[in-house]
């Protein structure tokens, strides 16, 4: 791919006459997005009937768009499972929010997921190694989440969890 690309930008640059220029290439998301996942506690959980016929469980969870906010901003779409243990309810249209009481905290807007997930359960989203912590803000006064790597069944704390001191650590 790379060599076809640089045969079109040479291709091109002779056209017009030019010294071809410098192709740089950031893959980005596509290295570092597979390389993690988000996981979440799940806490309130509520049937909201959206008409006479249907309804749609909530899920919220102790995050949300202050550690990821590629949903809201530009529609990112991500896989989400429990992992802590197996389900097997029923179907269920969901709808998996974060904490922050913002019509924009929305990180899975439109799933079928089993209705037996309960508080505390861990819901792992997917991809979110490129960009979400890096992008992570205090929004709300939420601390940042702490991040750690596991390999080999090995955990090894790279970024250790906001605390509160360290919200207020700028105050006077």
């Amino acid at each position: 791919m790379a060599a076809d690309l640089l045969a079109a930008v040479q291709e091109v640059a002779d056209d017009l006459g030019i010294a071809a220029p410098t192709v740089v290439v950031e893959p980005g998301r596509a290295i570092a997005g597979p390389s993690a996942v988000t996981v979440y506690t799940a806490g309130v959980i509520k049937d909201v009937d959206t008409s006479f016929t249907t309804s749609r469980r909530y899920i919220a969870v102790d995050g949300g768009m202050s550690d990821n906010i590629r949903p809201s901003l530009y529609g990112a779409l991500y896989d989400a499972r429990v992992v802590n243990r197996f389900t097997d309810g029923s179907s269920t249209d969901t709808r998996l929010v974060g904490s922050h009481c913002e019509s924009g905290d929305i990180l899975v807007e439109d799933a079928r997921w089993p209705d037996d997930i309960a508080p505390g359960d861990l819901i792992a989203l997917a991809a979110t190694g490129a960009y979400c912590y890096s992008m992570a803000s205090n929004y709300n006064a939420f601390g940042r989440p702490a991040v750690v790597s596991v390999r080999g069944g090995e955990v090894t704390p790279m970024v250790r969890r906001e605390t509160v001191e360290d919200l207020l650590a700028r105050e006077y």
